[in-house]
């Protein structure tokens, strides 16, 4: 039986998972996401963009890790910014963040336990919850296996389970395919296309190809700010052969890039 999460059981009063209006955020004293206008809702979004176009901030600040400077932002109908007590929110929302940390001795299953332990799910559900977790990530077999011993790939792998244990509402991923191999790239890649059937799922990467394979939706940000936004399909119509770029959606993502450098 799926775990039922405690958002789950609140009725639905909000127009979009996630929405920003003017939105900014530093990452230090830098305004890493600068006036951005975006609306989320179910499905499968890539997140693309060059090195320090704010990717990564812009997840933070989605997953309530760090708070806007300025502008609003609503996730799952609740004001980010100006709310003081977010756990009810953090309860519906799974984040695998780029880097993140673990206790060496914990087994797998005692990892995601923890996570499942930290996002406040009933003591009753856990147990459930944490073996589908990991069997969806394909770590069934590992799950009694130290952290510690794990290979690169599998320590991601048990950080997308954590990241899906409560079943969110909200997923925001970074960077989650860094050291996955190309078969678990493609299981990984039909376990997005699950999930984003009824929740809203972000993926933050760097591999255009996993963004016309799995993705409904892509936003590319440059330079903190929303240089566009549309399908897979569209953003590969938008490339030439003079782009640069092995496939249709590289060039389309080169083109669009070099366009809107060009007007700014």
């Amino acid at each position: 039986m799926r775990a039922v999460s405690a958002t789950e059981t609140a009725p639905d009063t909000y127009a979009w998972a996630v929405r920003a209006g003017d939105l900014r955020v530093r990452a230090g004293r830098h305004l890493a996401v600068d006036g951005l206008d975006l609306t989320l809702d179910t499905g499968v979004h890539g997140l693309l963009g060059p090195n320090g176009a704010g990717k990564t901030t812009l997840m933070r600040a989605l997953a309530t890790v760090v708070k806007p400077a300025g502008g609003t932002l609503t996730v799952l109908g609740a004001d980010v910014a100006g709310r003081r007590d977010l756990r009810m929110l953090r309860r519906g929302l799974g984040y695998l963040p780029q880097h993140f940390g673990f206790y060496p001795r914990f087994t797998v299953r005692e990892f995601v336990e923890y996570m499942a332990w930290l996002k406040e799910m009933p003591k009753s559900v856990i147990p459930g919850a944490v073996q589908r977790a990991v069997e969806r990530v394909g770590l069934a077999d590992r799950a009694d296996t130290k952290m510690k011993t794990l290979s690169g790939g599998m320590v991601r792998r048990a950080g997308i389970a954590q990241a899906i244990v409560n079943d969110p509402r909200v997923l925001l991923l970074d960077e989650p395919t860094v050291g996955l191999d190309p078969e678990q790239r493609m299981e990984f890649r039909d376990l997005l296309r699950g999930i984003g059937v009824d929740a809203c799922v972000l993926v933050s990467t760097h591999l255009v190809e996993d963004v016309a394979a799995a993705c409904t939706d892509v936003v590319l940000l440059d330079q903190g700010r929303l240089v566009w936004q549309g399908t897979p399909e569209q953003l590969s119509a938008r490339g030439g052969v003079e782009n640069a770029g092995d496939s249709a959606i590289e060039r389309g993502y080169s083109a669009v890039l070099r366009a809107y450098r060009s007007a700014a």
